[in-house]
């Protein structure tokens, strides 16, 4: 389908938007501490913030460039505040009041009027009226001075890029990394915001696309810092509609209490009140939008705040990690702590999910056995050792592996299987209504790097149909590489080993993780979304939406032309004779100079050819199966298969056809599509019409049966040809053409005084 990177706004529909807009906001702070921003009125936000420290601290901050929304909805930048003024009503609690020292300050970071990069420290308490916890506070910028009294220095407010509210803790220290007694929970609310003067409102993008059929996946710890109307209004402007698969995450949703490792998550499984508040608007939001939420909970956590002994380790008792940064731990199967504690957050969410009046939807994330980088499986850690007893080690998945080795993936199998089956009975066991759970699985972590009994551990058949609603599968890492071959294969395994009908399947394609990647990578990822719908999957996510934003990807609808196949597979019904003229035609630009030299430019690639057939008729029994088989196809509105009788072989009119006919690829160790060409002394055909059944593929001079044969003249080979090696094919084929006129002018008496009838018929360009 087609889909464009936007990186821009040029033309397509704006409205306004009031500056200081409560959806627009973001909010930023320090590990370990938690907040989060909510848009609560049309004029109003709040911030819920979890210290720790006392040094820490959060900003909520406005952006002069909106660098989070997707090119085509971001509002206009515009870094003039000069003769603006922003009035609101504060509110707060639990952070230091307005009139204390370090209490909230706006920075302002910008430059002067030299140019001079600067920043202002604006003590808002200079500005507000009222109680230090409850004032109104008015903010002209071109009248504002930086500094703890006043008179202080003026803020040049032509050119800022940013500015933000700080909000500290009762006691704190600037620069300490000392804890605090103990956690304090504080927010901040902004309310009757008000912007006015110069420059009080932008142009924001006001995009809506149609519906396109697929999906969008987003996190919370990407979107933590944003309004969850930001998000969605995001969503429902590009065109997703239906689900929106949230994935909780693994760093920002769990609260954190002291203990002898210093701080780690709370064992009953709470969610900090910012995360807590955060979902509760999220999903009132989806709810009012028509969406139903899709959360996703995984056995990934952040290290740094995971128990010891709930982690996956080695056999050398090394811990598994991620390769984000910060890592994130793996949860043990086998620590029943550890899976209560996955329980009891998805518990709440399923109560969060069912207030806001949306069906219970959920998502068992990615659950495995982690793998180091060397192949060891992670099946070790105290826990899994005491329900293994005396596991054998395995130094190495990619080894052969004997039978008490595989009798040991089979078992960590069984209980991978058992516990995300106790955490879907959780869910549906807290849900009031029905609860459709789904379950996601990695294919190339499952099938990669030559370990074929990984999927023993990784894949159990514990997971088999009927054991989930759903299976949701992901293989971005083989997608985006270009890695067909290994995908194609990982499906059939699926497929073969769970049997979860096709209806009952969904596919996320994705994700950019380098912005410089983006060209190639979009293109493979619009591709899979293709490829996963001509596999009869119905439900299909992009992979997520920070990337979706941060390219400007954008998917277009399906036009009335998509949908229409106006091409009949069938095989012009009548025997070609060498009376049928041929004519190959190239479209070619020539420009003739004063000095009679040319200059030419083709504007084709290939011919385009165009035939006679009337020449072919022998019989008016002929003459009345031309007619049929005209009005059949509507005139020109169909088109069809045409044999060539000059040119329909690989191998010429005369020598029959082999597998080393035409070169249509040479290996790369990844590559697995190629399509069928034919070379003409350097002019390369495409061919899109086939003899399925002639077709014939060689790699490196061997003949091979190990390759499938998929529309528009592609052959997938089942595993990808080493680099180097040459792909051959030998083939029969036809031309798709349509007859050229929209009437057909026929005489019995003048074919029966020998005049030929006249046929045109022209080639159908196809994309290869």
């Amino acid at each position: 389908m087609a889909y464009w990177l936007a990186d821009e706004r040029n033309g397509q529909h704006f409205d306004w938007l009031q500056r200081f807009d409560p959806r627009f906001w973001t909010v930023n702070f320090p590990r370990p501490m938690m907040a989060s921003l909510v848009d609560t009125a049309a004029d109003a936000l709040r911030v819920d913030c979890e210290f720790h420290h006392r040094g820490e601290l959060a900003g909520v901050i406005w952006e002069s460039e909106d660098t989070l929304d997707h090119p085509l909805l971001a509002y206009e930048t515009k870094r003039d505040y000069s003769r603006t003024t922003l009035r609101f009503r504060w509110r707060s609690d639990g952070i230091l009041p307005l009139d204390a020292l370090n209490g909230p300050t706006l920075t302002i970071e910008g430059r002067d009027a030299s140019g001079t990069t600067r920043s202002w420290y604006v003590r808002l308490w200079n500005y507000a009226e009222g109680s230090p916890s409850d004032a109104r506070i008015v903010l002209p910028f071109s009248d504002l001075q930086s500094g703890f009294s006043l008179p202080g220095e003026t803020v040049h407010p032509s050119d800022i890029d940013r500015m933000f509210i700080s909000l500290a803790p009762a006691g704190y220290v600037e620069g300490s990394t000392a804890r605090l007694d103990s956690r304090v929970d504080g927010w901040a609310e902004l309310s009757e915001i008000v912007c006015e003067g110069h420059n009080a409102v932008l142009k924001i993008g006001d995009i809506l696309l149609p519906d396109h059929g697929e999906q969008l996946a987003t996190a919370y710890d990407d979107a933590f810092n944003q309004s969850p109307a930001r998000l969605v209004r995001a969503a429902r402007g590009l065109g997703y509609r239906g689900r929106l698969l949230h994935y909780i995450g693994m760093s920002h949703f769990f609260r954190l209490v002291a203990d002898s490792e210093g701080l780690s998550v709370d064992r009953e499984g709470t969610l900090c009140e910012p995360a807590r508040r955060w979902h509760r608007r999220y999903f009132e939001e989806c709810a009012a939008r028509g969406y139903e939420a899709i959360v996703s909970l995984s056995y990934e956590l952040f290290a740094a705040r995971c128990p010891a002994a709930w982690q996956q380790r080695a056999f050398d008792g090394t811990p598994g990690r991620t390769g984000w940064e910060p890592p994130s731990a793996l949860l043990s199967p086998a620590n029943d702590e550890a899976m209560e504690w996955l329980r009891g957050l998805a518990r709440q969410f399923v109560r969060l999910m069912e207030d806001a009046g949306l069906p219970v939807l959920f998502q068992i994330g990615e659950p495995w056995w982690w793998l180091m980088p060397d192949r060891r499986p992670c099946l070790y850690d105290a826990a899994a050792r005491d329900y293994f007893e005396n596991a054998p080690e395995i130094a190495d998945l990619a080894q052969p592996l004997n039978a008490e080795q595989t009798d040991l993936l089979d078992r960590a199998g069984e209980l991978l299987a058992r516990s995300t089956l106790d955490l879907a009975a959780a869910v549906r066991e807290e849900a009031e209504g029905a609860a459709e759970i789904l379950l996601l699985a990695f294919t190339p972590t499952i099938f990669g790097a030559n370990m074929p009994e990984l999927a023993r551990a990784n894949l159990p058949l514990g997971w088999a149909f009927p054991a989930f609603d759903r299976l949701q599968l992901e293989d971005y890492d083989w997608l985006t590489s270009g890695a067909g071959a290994e995908r194609r294969a990982a499906y059939r395994a699926v497929d073969e080993r769970l049997a979860y009908p096709v209806d009952r399947q969904d596919y996320l394609s994705g994700f950019v993780l380098d912005p410089a990647d983006a060209e190639a990578f979009w293109q493979r990822i619009d591709d899979g979304l293709d490829e996963a719908a001509e596999r009869g999957i119905a439900q299909r996510f992009v992979w997520a939406m920070p990337q979706v934003a941060r390219d400007g990807y954008t998917r277009l609808p399906r036009t009335k032309e998509d949908n229409v196949q106006a091409f009949d597979d069938i095989l012009y019904p009548l025997a070609l004779g060498r009376d049928v003229s041929v004519s190959p035609q190239f479209s070619t630009s020539v420009a003739v100079t004063a000095s009679g030299h040319e200059r030419r430019n083709a504007l084709w690639s290939d011919a385009r050819l165009a035939y006679d057939v009337g020449p072919g008729i022998r019989s008016e029994e002929e003459l009345g199966i031309l007619l049929r088989f005209f009005r059949a196809r509507h005139g020109p509105a169909s088109g069809f298969r045409l044999r060539d009788p000059f040119d329909f072989s690989s191998n010429g009119l005369i020598d029959p056809l082999t597998a080393f006919d035409q070169i249509i690829g040479t290996g790369d160790g990844t590559a697995s599509v190629f399509r069928l060409t034919k070379d003409y002394d350097g002019q390369v055909r495409n061919i899109t019409r086939p003899d399925v059944a002639s077709i014939r593929v060689s790699i490196d001079g061997i003949e091979t049966s190990e390759w499938t044969y998929a529309e528009g003249g592609r052959i997938l080979l089942d595993s990808a040809p080493s680099a180097g090696a040459i792909v051959r094919a030998g083939f029969l084929f036809d031309v798709p053409v349509r007859f050229a006129e929209d009437r057909l002018d026929l005489s019995s008496v003048a074919f029966k005084a020998g005049e030929a009838p006249s046929v045109p018929l022209v080639e159908i360009r196809e994309d290869a």
